[in-house]
């Protein structure tokens, strides 16, 4: 099993998590797919969303598989008048992840991350763990320690 920075970041801190592995088709590295392999309901796996905040810079917006990152919510809980999503080029260099890929943890520079607050409702989501085919499983509130998420209302229905 592949270890990746995710998951040496949450044990550096004793948070409790389990690493899941699925086989990756390149063509489909949507939250649909990965749910369909690792046997989650859709609003259990969150995925990770770059953006960019007209006051802040970038922040990162974890949201439900089965739902769409609300720009305005996003722009209003970060302080921001509006907020953008990334250019799919500057995901890699920002991050230093790939789409399908990018993880809350462990991501080239410390961005503040916004976390949906539907994840609360679970005691465990899916994150991805830094590399396509894999995800860590884990409780919401070690995540938002993890990396200081703030949870908002900062999604949409698909």
């Amino acid at each position: 099993m592949k270890k990746t920075n995710a998951a040496r970041i949450l044990e550096s801190i004793g948070v409790d998590f389990e690493l899941w592995n699925y086989e990756v088709d390149p063509s489909d590295v949507s939250a649909k797919a990965v749910a369909a392999k690792i046997g989650l309901p859709l609003g259990q796996i969150f995925k990770t969303l770059v953006a960019r905040g007209d006051k802040t810079g970038v922040i990162l917006a974890c949201v439900p598989g089965d739902a769409e990152l609300d720009l305005k919510a996003l722009a209003s809980a970060s302080g921001n008048k509006k907020t953008e999503l990334v250019p799919m080029k500057e995901v890699l260099p920002l991050t230093g992840y790939i789409r399908g890929g990018v993880s809350p943890l462990g991501t080239k520079k410390a961005y503040p991350v916004y976390i949906d607050e539907s994840a609360f409702t679970f005691d465990r989501i899916c994150v991805s763990a830094g590399a396509r085919g894999v995800q860590v499983f884990l409780d919401p509130e070690g995540l938002s320690r993890a990396v200081g998420a703030v949870p908002a209302p900062i999604s949409k229905p698909d």
